[in-house]
């Protein structure tokens, strides 16, 4: 029963993280695009206003104005956006706990990786958050130059995927990527955005015109969080597709996979001034084809011996199938990872791909190795989904 109200608790917080998490964005990308298409106003009679723009949506006019520094006087009612970000950010480390830190030796361990405690892996997990959030604002603060500090923090998040590589599972290490770039990004908004916000609005109902610094720095923080959000949007949905992080250099995978949304978002960023640059999602196209093909898996067997089923099933009857069975006798298990079945040949033919895929291209089944799958079973795996999956 404990493990059943686990996997409620988990589907409920990964479900309200997804809805908090595309209200935040869809913030983000409505916000930038109408700071971008902001036309300078025709009446020049309120030197305050500094851009407006009509829109139509849902059989309705829509006028918005941009005022900088604020206008003259408050309006009686002012929409803040934050708890979309805090929620967000809350639900994620509401996940993190029941699937990361509950399950630490399933899902963050990899004794093969490093022989890690459950206390020391969890208290890694904590702290690379916080020094993400460190280094990332020390270096917004030292270096001006925009172009310069997107390069800096594109290597610093690099290096920290590399890092969470020799440290946890190759799962682990994506999420806690993600889980660093979404800090990040809420903490923008606790720390510098809201701050900066309320300043301007206690120096207006004061009479004073705002100090622009706080809006300025409001700001740059928004558009890193704008071109942060495809990348860790990847690394939320990374888990299912374990061909991208559970290879030798998952970590270069996500390098380049960064760097394509990263220019993809940038594209659509000129876009909406005005300017088409195709060869930004042109690049980010060939980055991906070219990783794709990088990580293909290998199709030749080299004339090994055919793999039988009755060989394939012993080992999947051995390893696999106490979690992957319409009754799993695994504990912590009440029904089978992903609905996955393996207790028959039609099951495991239909899910070769699947089985290939997670055993041995990913390396991330059986979860934390519980079962000891070895090395020699991996490669009679391998070999039978090479050799057809018959």
């Amino acid at each position: 029963m404990e493990a059943y109200l686990l996997d409620w608790a988990s589907l409920l917080a990964r479900w309200l993280h997804l809805i908090t998490g595309i209200a935040w964005i869809g913030a983000s990308f409505y916000f930038i695009w109408l700071d971008n298409h902001l036309e300078v106003p025709k009446s020049r009679d309120n030197p305050r206003l500094t851009g407006e723009i009509w829109a139509i949506h849902g059989g309705g006019f829509y006028h918005n104005q941009k005022y900088l520094l604020g206008p003259a006087k408050l309006p009686e009612t002012l929409h803040w956006f934050k708890w979309e970000a805090y929620f967000t950010w809350m639900s994620g480390m509401l996940v993190l706990g029941l699937v990361y830190w509950a399950s630490a030796s399933a899902y963050l361990i990899d004794k093969s990786v490093a022989d890690l405690s459950v206390g020391a892996a969890i208290a890694i997990s904590a702290g690379v958050l916080v020094a993400g959030w460190v280094v990332y604002d020390v270096l917004c603060r030292l270096i001006k130059s925009e172009w310069a500090l997107g390069v800096v923090v594109y290597v610093a998040l690099v290096a920290a995927s590399w890092g969470l590589a020799q440290v946890f599972s190759a799962r682990a290490a994506y999420i806690h990527v993600g889980a660093i770039i979404g800090t990040i990004m809420v903490w923008n908004v606790f720390f510098i955005i809201m701050p900066g916000q309320r300043k301007m609005v206690a120096a207006i109902s004061r009479g004073e015109t705002p100090d622009p610094a706080p809006g300025l720095a409001g700001k740059q923080r928004s558009v890193h969080n704008n071109y942060f959000t495809l990348p860790v949007l990847f690394i939320m949905i990374s888990n299912h597709y374990p061909m991208t992080y559970g290879n030798t250099h998952g970590w270069l995978v996500l390098a380049v996979i960064m760097g394509a949304a990263v220019l993809i978002r940038h594209f659509f960023n000129l876009r909406h001034k005005g300017r088409t640059v195709w060869g930004y999602p042109i690049a980010a196209l060939m980055l991906l084809a070219g990783v794709a093909a990088a990580i293909a898996p290998a199709k030749n067997t080299g004339g090994k011996p055919e793999v039988s089923m009755v060989r394939l099933q012993t080992v999947l009857n051995a390893r696999c199938v106490a979690c992957h069975s319409a009754k799993p006798t695994q504990p912590g298990f009440v029904q089978p990872p992903a609905g996955l079945i393996l207790d028959s040949p039609d099951r495991i033919r239909s899910a070769a791909l699947k089985i290939n895929q997670q055993v041995v291209v990913g390396r991330v089944m059986p979860p934390g190795n519980l079962t000891g799958l070895t090395d020699d079973e991996r490669a009679l795996i391998a070999d039978w989904f090479a050799q057809g999956a018959k």
